[in-house]
């Protein structure tokens, strides 16, 4: 079986780390995920969070396709809830006529932040729209101008590049995986944000079962999994340590990931809203490079996927690298 491998790195600010040492190593990581043969590596947007320092994700894309020369960049994702389609679609056409071939757009729904953020970022705006009509707008605008049924006709995202920006869409839940079907986008489904085995389950399967085909598309489903390697089992549980996850619903039936109770319970308080929450542990796959190869083809078997994206959640970053090339060396025999 071939697999394609590819990295999110989350920009986090470790303890004893600053902002620019995070920003630097995420440029390194990517060079290394170059060097290595890795297919794509993403970054991902995060709000008001001293912990993350990748709020800007179509700016780090562009500094990063700067500094590597094949590997395709990403954004894992961005959260076009807070945007205007016509905006992120001039940004990434932008990207993918300086970059040719070379430019992943994922679209995420989540909010990226606290409500305080969310508040922020939509200050003003007075024409709320879908996620799915934002969606198709920024498809329309990412390869052409609007046609007259649009609201605003002949509007063209400038420059209209010659090899649009991929579009993905990423989610933890079955109606993310609906929509992306209905749209023939590939999908990955983030199983270190909603480790529900038969959440994922049934989404994954839904999105190949329903995914629509009139565009000329094969289905793309995509895991997103946390994951680290080491040179013993002992050492990977170290790394591993004692990771959690949070699963937030509010009052109105809303629901989001968080990694504390206590960034659960500031949620609540941002949104005014009662709510519940879900602690479990964090599901990181661990060990030597067999045995996260062993469990990696398990998950693929389980999960009918044959691309991952690997986050690794380590302080330390010598190991985290390390993770990561023995990952690569795990499937050195079976990637295309």
């Amino acid at each position: 079986m071939a697999f394609t491998l590819g990295i999110l790195d989350q920009s986090i600010v470790f303890p004893g780390y600053t902002a620019a040492e995070a920003l630097s190593n995420t440029v390194k990581l990517a060079q290394l995920a170059e060097a290595l043969g890795y297919e794509r590596f993403w970054v991902s947007e995060h709000h008001d969070s001293a912990g993350a320092a990748g709020s800007s994700p179509e700016v780090l894309v562009s500094y990063l396709l700067a500094q590597t020369k094949r590997i395709a960049i990403g954004s894992g994702g961005v959260m076009l809830q807070h945007y205007s389609p016509y905006k992120v679609a001039e940004n990434f056409n932008v990207l993918a006529t300086l970059a040719p071939g070379r430019v992943e757009l994922g679209i995420g729904r989540a909010p990226g932040g606290l409500p305080r953020s969310t508040k922020a970022l939509q200050k003003g705006i007075a024409e709320p729209e879908t996620l799915e009509e934002k969606l198709d707008e920024l498809n329309v605008l990412l390869h052409s101008e609007t046609g007259e049924s649009h609201y605003l006709p002949g509007l063209a995202a400038h420059p209209l590049p010659e090899q649009p920006a991929a579009v993905y869409v990423l989610g933890t839940s079955v109606s993310s995986a609906e929509l992306a079907a209905k749209r023939g986008l590939p999908y990955a489904f983030a199983l270190f944000i909603n480790n529900d085995p038969e959440t994922a389950l049934a989404a994954l399967e839904l999105y190949r079962s329903t995914f629509n085909r009139e565009f000329g598309r094969k289905p793309q489903p995509i895991l997103a999994l946390s994951v680290i390697a080491a040179d013993t089992e002992e050492e990977a549980n170290e790394l591993a340590g004692q990771h959690k996850s949070v699963r937030v619903t509010l009052a109105s039936g809303k629901t989001v990931n968080v990694n504390t109770l206590e960034q659960a319970e500031e949620f609540a308080r941002q949104a005014g809203e009662d709510y519940t929450a879900v602690e479990r542990d964090a599901d990181i796959t661990r060990g030597t490079k067999e045995t996260v190869r062993k469990r990696l083809l398990e998950l693929s078997e389980e999960y009918g996927v044959e691309s991952f994206i690997f986050t690794t959640i380590v302080p330390d970053f010598k190991k985290r690298v390390h993770s990561f090339t023995l990952l690569k060396e795990a499937f050195a025999e079976e990637l295309v």
